[in-house]
């Protein structure tokens, strides 16, 4: 698993580089068919290629992820793959390339794949704009997903996420001279700086729903009165009556200065993956691991999509660590090989129609694999 881990880790793959992108994309086909065998089809997209292989059969199961990573061509000579200390860094090591390494070795311990798809797209971190068809697709005719997505704090699993969000408000205002005749113009960064303060009291904390205001810029002089102004904004919700009101509450948005303009762009793209959602797999994971905890989390994933759709779907199930995103970002190495356990034995509950098998069965399947249970 080290061996592989290295292997991808040292191909940078940043979203939105389509070279970057398509090595990558040739390095997870290779590892996936070195060790499960069959053929891993690269399904090209304007974002860069998806990594689709599947153990043939009826679909029972797809093992869900992408290759695209946060950093900027050239993090990995700055911050090189490293095992020390029992812990493995470099550049998307639990962000999540740690957890692909560690389903792709679970299921290769399994005697039968048949039932089991893996996809791993290429434009997550950037909103898969460009694989949602696709993996809600695979997701529907599968009808259970495991999403290799690191896991929680203390490696837990992910058993709810906030729907997110982000949203573009333009702001027009008119030029003028500051000092000789201010007020022939328009003030677009007074405007912004008032749809601000509204904006952020959208949120509604006591039922998990946050409005945050996180990049404005404005103005081109400063002796010109500025005639545009911009502010990005970041949306989180647990409901989608949450969604409804926030949407509604920006496309109401009004300017407060006469002449002033105010539009909006965007929305809650990923929709709130619910605990239902995960309910049933968690439960079946509680039993191959019975101290597992579940955490409702702010961040998205791909996991928001297929739960949107009413298949079953379980989160964090990828690499122990953390620091995603950050230079920090590590993974455990002395828990790589329960975890990938745990995604062996529930693929192989899932993949025999045992949704819900007994507490016997279950346990022998996560033994086969190789995990403590």
């Amino acid at each position: 698993m080290i061996d592989d881990l290295r292997t991808l880790v040292e191909v940078e793959s940043p979203s939105r580089d389509r070279e970057a992108l398509t090595a990558s994309a040739k390095a997870v086909a290779a590892v996936v068919e070195n060790r499960l065998g069959g053929r891993a089809v690269l399904v090209e997209s304007p974002a860069g290629p998806h990594v689709h292989w599947s153990g043939g059969g009826d679909p029972r199961v797809l093992v869900l992820g992408h290759h695209d990573t946060v950093f900027p061509l050239g993090t990995l000579a700055r911050r090189p793959f490293r095992v020390a200390g029992g812990r493995a860094t470099g550049p998307g090591v639990f962000d999540m390339l740690g957890g692909l390494v560690q389903a792709v070795h679970g299921l290769a311990t399994l005697d039968d794949r048949s039932g089991v798809e893996i996809l791993v797209t290429a434009d997550e971190e950037v909103g898969s704009h460009h694989s949602r068809t696709l993996l809600e697709e695979r997701a529907l005719a599968c009808g259970a997903v495991l999403v290799v997505e690191g896991a929680a704090d203390g490696g837990g699993l992910k058993t709810a996420r906030k729907g997110c969000g982000n949203f573009q408000v333009s702001v027009t205002g008119r030029a003028a001279h500051a000092g000789l005749e201010p007020e022939a113009g328009v003030n677009a960064l007074v405007e912004a700086a008032h749809q601000v303060l509204h904006i952020a009291s959208l949120g509604r904390p006591e039922v998990g729903t946050t409005v945050t205001p996180t990049v404005a810029s404005a103005g081109t002089l400063d002796n010109v009165v500025p005639a545009e102004a911009t502010i990005a904004v970041d949306v989180r919700v647990e409901t989608e009556a949450e969604k409804t009101r926030v949407e509604a509450a920006f496309a109401a948005l009004t300017p407060r200065l006469p002449g002033a303009e105010v539009n909006v762009a965007g929305g809650v793209g990923r929709p709130p993956m619910p605990p239902a959602a995960s309910a049933g797999l968690f439960s079946l994971a509680r039993r191959l691991m019975p101290d597992l905890d579940g955490h409702h989390v702010g961040g998205g994933s791909d996991g928001n999509f297929t739960a949107a759709l009413g298949v079953p779907t379980l989160d964090g199930l990828g690499a122990v660590g953390g620091g995603a995103h950050a230079d920090h970002e590590y993974l455990e190495v002395g828990a790589m090989p329960e975890r990938a356990a745990l995604v062996a034995g529930l693929v192989e509950a899932l993949r025999s129609g045992a949704d819900r098998p007994g507490e016997g069965a279950d346990r022998r399947a996560f033994s086969r694999s190789g995990g403590r249970g």
